[in-house]
């Protein structure tokens, strides 16, 4: 018998190998527009606060390193040729991407308070608080980490032998580099503190005068410092004749380490600060620093306002605002981990956010009345940032410091000790040079790690990465926010580190601005609701960004146009590209 074919069906067969054709081409269309994201950048990006930091880190990743091994050569090389921002005598925050586990991590090499320390050591005979032990000299200093950290990058994350990345910046010490115009001007600034040791004296001051710009600075010692840092890993620095020497000088300026101070030095790794802002994953930095949780405050409430379409008066006091409310809370909440309990899943929530943008008015100021207030911050950039993102997807955003210009001043051993002690509560209710005020939370004790405002940050969206952070003591967090901003608006790397640049820190109750970064007419608005505006001698910031369009592919390396010493390229087999 014959099958019976119902009428109409030939018809019903042919509709339906139609329609499979159209969903074929459909996909087809669609698969043609939107192209699979590539799993690995098409090359690296690198950008720093220093020509020759980022040209180390190249020199590395051409040798077969990774971004950890980059990090290494940079934040060495930063060390040797920015010591009035950062080096080895002090310490900073790293944030890992790496691309085999997919994890990030925070590597916290932050400094550490001696043993011997204690509140009533930086009071003078009135109880107020001792500036001079604060800021200069082994009181001001803690102990270092960050020599402890790249020794831990290198062991845990890189592929290349420690020695072959601190060679750069041994070379570059030892051969010397040129002196620029922010070395020369602050050491001036510094002098009289800088000339009272006779170590810091004989690198600084080496020809008989104060550096000048395009002399040569070299750095035998701290080559040689390097050079054991190199060999015998943590114990070249933390014991031996550099763990002695730094002994040997701290008692010498009559303040009390220990052995034990030196050698029980370890890094920490914490897990990131993580939370959503818009359609972007946003991984930042746990305290001590205080940088994520004021960028997880400040960004979930600017989530109520969709900013574009504000105009500028508007815009910025919306923003003011709610840095306002975030400082406050860093003031009153946050120190170290390992000391202090915070709430910072009730800080960094969605429904504490809700609740602080509830108390913002849309056209009036919140005076920041509830505290007394201190002397207007100084406009001091003296940390610094890098970012880099290698061919293989590892991502590197890290921030270093020494604090104050030239740290401590004192020389040990080829390298500036910080002054980091002074980022302490020291004395609850007074502010640090930085102006921002601290309690309990950030009292100082033994072996402590001090707060910070280091926010070394990743922007992850479905087709962007950023790698972002910046340097300018508390002005760091407002720096970065805005950088967060302009690459959710679709600018690249290049971009947000030129953008102008604005702050508010609770107290002083003040808006800080880069001169001509706020239109007149602008100006005039928010003085009239209620704002005190007021622009600063310097930058507020300087940033260092690195970035990569998956579909496109495209990578952008942006460092800061404020800094004419700094660098930012992007390298593939192809071509190398210099901004």
């Amino acid at each position: 018998m014959k099958p019976r074919i119902s009428q109409g069906a030939p018809e019903r067969v042919a509709a339906a190998w139609l329609a499979c054709f159209v969903l074929a081409l459909c996909a087809a269309t669609a698969f043609a527009k939107e192209p699979p994201r590539p799993a690995r950048p098409p090359g690296a990006a690198i950008a720093s606060a220093h020509r020759l930091a980022t040209e180390a880190g190249q020199e590395i990743l051409a040798k077969g390193g990774n971004a950890f091994d980059a990090a290494i050569a940079v934040s060495a090389t930063l060390s040797v040729v920015e010591p009035v921002s950062s080096g080895i005598g002090g310490g900073g925050f790293f944030l890992l991407n790496d691309a085999k586990t997919g994890k990030q991590v925070f590597v916290d090499a932050r400094e550490v308070a001696p043993a011997s320390a204690s509140p009533a050591f930086y009071l003078d005979a009135k109880g107020e608080l001792d500036r001079d032990k604060a800021e200069n000299g082994a009181a001001s200093a803690g102990i270092p980490g960050l020599p402890a950290g790249l020794v831990h990058i290198s062991k845990k994350y890189g592929r290349l032998p420690l020695s072959v990345s601190l060679a750069p910046a041994i070379r570059i010490a030892r051969e010397g580099f040129p002196v620029y115009a922010r070395i020369a001007d602050q050491y001036l600034e510094r002098s009289q503190v800088m000339e009272r040791y006779a170590s810091t004296r004989a690198v600084y001051l080496a020809d008989g005068d104060a550096p000048k710009v395009g002399e040569s600075l070299k750095q035998p010692a701290l080559a040689r410092t390097l050079e054991l840092l190199a060999q015998k890993g943590s114990d070249g620095f933390y014991r031996g004749e550099v763990g002695k020497a730094m002994l040997d000088a701290v008692r010498a300026d009559g303040v009390e380490w220990t052995e034990d101070d030196l050698a029980g030095y370890r890094v920490v790794e914490r897990e990131p600060i993580r939370f959503k802002y818009r359609d972007w994953d946003i991984v930042t930095s746990p305290p001590p620093s205080s940088g994520g949780v004021a960028l997880a405050e400040i960004l979930q409430m600017l989530e109520g306002w969709d900013l574009a379409k504000l105009d500028e008066a508007h815009r910025v006091h919306i923003v003011v605002e709610a840095m306002r409310r975030a400082y406050r809370d860093r003031t009153l909440y946050l120190g170290d981990p390992d000391f202090t309990t915070m709430p910072i899943a009730r800080l960094t929530s969605d429904d504490y956010a809700a609740g602080l943008r509830a108390g913002i008015m849309p056209d009036k100021a919140t005076p920041s009345d509830m505290l007394p207030g201190g002397p207007a911050p100084k406009d001091s950039v003296n940390t610094t940032h890098f970012s880099i993102i290698d061919d293989e997807g590892n991502y590197v955003s890290a921030t270093q410091t020494v604090n104050l210009s030239f740290g401590s001043g004192l020389v040990v051993a080829g390298f500036l000790l910080n002054d980091q002690m002074d980022d302490f509560a020291l004395r609850p209710g007074t502010p640090n040079a930085y102006g921002v005020m601290g309690y309990d939370a950030n009292a100082v004790a033994p072996r402590k790690r001090m707060l910070s405002s280091m926010t070394p940050t990743f922007m992850i969206g479905k087709d962007r990465v950023a790698v972002l952070g910046a340097k300018g003591g508390s002005r760091i967090i407002t720096g970065v926010l805005l950088g967060v901003l302009g690459i959710e608006q679709g600018l690249d790397s290049s971009r947000i580190v030129a953008l102008p640049r604005y702050h508010h820190q609770y107290l002083p109750d003040t808006i800080f601005h880069e001169k001509d970064a706020l239109p007149a007419e602008t100006v005039k608005a928010l003085e009239a609701m209620g704002h005190r505006l007021a622009t600063g001698g310097g930058p507020v910031v300087l940033m260092q960004s690195v970035d990569w369009d998956r579909a496109s592919g495209a990578m952008h390396a942006g460092a800061d146009p404020r800094n004419p010493v700094g660098a930012g390229v992007v390298q593939s087999a192809n071509a190398e590209k210099k901004r």
